[in-house]
């Protein structure tokens, strides 16, 4: 019954929602809302182009870090109740992933050109 009840508070709060900004919308956008861009300028060149490796190696490189630092918050609060190794292990790997990162700098990964 309470899965029922969930379900259906859930779709009329959606509808709700939906019909709300449906009203509350504005129904004569101008010619820039209609635009494919609206950031001011034109764009570089033709759509279907490849986009540079390099933009994909950054992205990859962010996620690595990104989740390596949300992984160390946790293990940071929880340090004074880990076992040695355990500490070890996140030691090791952290110098691996500070190597990574060194290798990836010296290499030239990082930069953007």
């Amino acid at each position: 019954m309470c899965l029922i009840m969930f379900i259906l508070i859930s779709t009329i709060l959606s509808l709700l929602i939906a019909v709300a900004a449906w009203f509350l919308s504005d129904k004569d956008p101008d010619k820039e809302k209609l635009s494919p861009y609206e950031c001011g300028f034109d764009p570089f060149g033709q759509t279907g182009h490849p986009i540079s490796i390099k933009f994909f190696l950054v992205a990859i490189l962010f996620l690595v870090f990104d989740l390596e630092v949300s992984l160390l918050l946790p293990w940071s609060f929880s340090l004074s109740q880990t076992e040695w190794f355990n500490q070890i292990v996140v030691w090791i790997f952290l110098i691996i992933l500070a190597w990574g990162l060194l290798y990836e700098w010296v290499a030239g990964g990082l930069e953007w050109e």
